[in-house]
């Protein structure tokens, strides 16, 4: 009797320990893009990034650099190799789980495909490491277009939206695809590295380099990376409820900058009062360049400007446009290149309430001026929530216009809880137009908002201007 109680019990603990109904393990390579719709094999499947770890050594002057990605990811599917984007970067070595994997590089469609064929394929929802060692130089033409800003002084900084992360690290290169970071900038004293996020510290370096240790601990999209060496000073202040703010500018333009910079913690209580949502970071600032940019752009936590737009009464306006990319694009990023309109159209349109209120343009004279310039637009290169491409007028003053047609039909008040319900709604995540939709027809209770909104987003045609029959 005991013998068939405990052979049953055996029975028991093995059908436990082996359902009878276990998914096969049918490992297949992860797809070389995403699906997005302007760029279709940009980003990678079959994974999710979920921390990236920086070692960059760099050599001023020469441009030279030694470097070690890691990356910590999780499995979406059941994996036998999966791609990384790279461009005009040389691989050494990558390991996955801390063994040696084969790879190969080929041409992609932005850039190059490392392909990565571990040593045992990895199983879905499965969390794994990957540690890629790679080196090359700054002046290397890439593939695609350079993300290296080179400067005068031997040092650079780094532009890489949409799609140049690739040149300075191995990434999964594409919006969709949000991750935390640190980063460990390795230069010669007297040389000064930035990046993303916080400095940690900073320690010495074998020869007589020095470390610099950076994290940032909000998810962010490859595209948004910014890191750079250079001969730069850090300028420090205070922002609103105690946000760090850190700028960086020329070593010997200390002096020409540092008014500007110390406008940034009114221009962030600025914001958060028209938004009334807080600074989504706990750090923010500017790094103004000393030649090698000419534009601006939304890095992370800090935004990068030419020197060019310092000359012109109104650069205020181009900072705010860039601060307000920090709550719409880097906070609450869009799904698809194909929504960037939900990133350049707030930031154009909270930069023109702004030059409204200081007397640099009133903010009809734009929105006429625009308006009128859109209808043909849409023709050519597509509505706002369909552009053939980026960086056209259409997701940027043509979207614009789109949030003042929706604040002219359903008023101020209600348009301000519409775009606080979406900053605070998709915090830190990825969303799209659809979702933006869905939030106002939510936040107003009115689907006829829905209807509003898709024919301004989407027809070849502007729709009239509510509150302006005049307007053609």
């Amino acid at each position: 009797m005991r013998a068939a109680i405990a052979t049953a019990a055996a029975a028991a603990t093995l059908a436990l320990a082996v359902p009878a109904h276990a998914a096969p393990f049918t490992p297949t390579p992860g797809a070389d893009g995403v699906g997005d719709p302007l760029y279709p094999t940009l980003g990678n499947g079959g994974y999710d990034v979920r921390h990236y770890d920086l070692s960059f050594d760099f050599t001023p002057v020469t441009y030279d650099f030694r470097a070690t990605m890691k990356i910590r990811a999780r499995a979406t599917q059941d994996l036998s190799s999966f791609n990384l984007d790279v461009d005009a970067l040389t691989v050494d070595t990558v390991e996955v789980e801390g063994a040696r994997a084969t790879w190969t590089t080929a041409p992609g469609q932005t850039g190059q495909e490392l392909t990565v064929t571990p040593a045992r394929p990895l199983r879905d929802h499965r969390t794994f490491d990957v540690e890629v060692t790679y080196h090359g130089n700054g002046k290397t033409k890439p593939a695609g277009l350079p993300g290296w800003r080179l400067m005068s002084d031997g040092g650079f900084a780094s532009a890489a939206q949409a799609s140049r992360a690739d040149t300075f690290a191995p990434v999964n290169d594409h919006p969709s695809d949000k991750a935390t970071w640190t980063f460990h900038l390795t230069a010669p004293k007297g040389w000064t590295p930035a990046a993303n996020g916080t400095l940690t510290g900073r320690r010495d370096a074998p020869g007589a380099g020095r470390t610099w240790d950076f994290a940032l601990n909000s998810p962010m999209a490859p595209e948004l990376l910014g890191i750079s060496v250079n001969r730069q000073s850090y300028l420090y202040g205070r922002g609103p409820h105690g946000v760090r703010l850190r700028h960086l500018v020329p070593e010997d333009q200390v002096a020409r900058y540092r008014p500007v910079v110390e406008e940034t913690g009114g221009q962030l209580a600025w914001l958060e009062r028209t938004l009334g949502v807080r600074y989504p970071f706990d750090t923010y600032g500017v790094q103004i360049v000393r030649d090698g940019y000419g534009d601006a752009l939304e890095n992370q936590t800090l935004s990068l400007f030419g020197p060019g737009w310092f000359e012109r009464p109104t650069y205020s306006t181009t900072m705010v446009h860039e601060l307000t990319h920090q709550w719409f694009g880097d906070s609450v990023t869009p799904t698809t290149w194909q929504d960037a309109w939900l990133n350049e159209g707030p930031a154009v349109f909270y930069a023109a309430v702004w030059a409204d209120q200081k007397g640099f343009q009133p903010i009809e004279e734009k929105m006429r001026t625009a308006y009128a310039k859109l209808d043909e637009v849409r023709k050519t290169d597509g509505p706002p929530g369909k552009p053939t491409g980026l960086g056209g007028f259409n997701i940027y003053d043509g979207a614009a216009v789109t949030l003042y047609a929706l604040r002219q039909q359903i008023g101020q008040d209600e348009f301000d809880a519409v775009m606080k319900a979406w900053l605070t709604g998709h915090r830190h995540a990825n969303a799209s137009t659809e979702d933006f939709v869905d939030n106002a027809v939510k936040v107003t209770g009115d689907a006829s908002v829905g209807v509003f909104l898709r024919h301004w987003l989407f027809d070849l045609d502007n729709p009239p201007m509510p509150g302006h029959p005049d307007w053609s």
